[in-house]
């Protein structure tokens, strides 16, 4: 299985920044950045798209912080009723 890999915004502005500044191609940038060209391009995409600055939606990242909060409690009621059903699945069974 593969998993995927996690750039900070940081990173992705550089790196598009680099490409810019570099006068190389995509896939020689994407080669020195040790990234794919795929996800360089993207990048590149998304700063063209913004005013030159790359979007970065990525985990952990909310437009507030009443929006993180959302969204951790929304985990943490998701990890207690897994934890219920699992109790209720044992209780029923012992009690068999």
């Amino acid at each position: 299985m593969i998993s995927k890999k996690h750039y900070s915004a940081e990173f992705k502005q550089d790196a598009v920044n680099y490409y810019y500044s570099s006068g190389k191609s995509q896939k020689e940038a994407a080669k020195d950045l040790k990234i794919a060209m795929s996800t360089l391009c993207k990048w590149i995409a998304s700063a063209k798209e913004n005013d030159g600055v790359v979007e970065h939606r990525g985990s952990g990242n909310y437009s507030s912080d009443a929006e993180k909060e959302i969204a951790r409690l929304k985990k943490e009621l998701r990890d207690h009723q897994d934890a219920l059903n699992i109790l209720k699945k044992a209780i029923s069974i012992l009690n068999d």
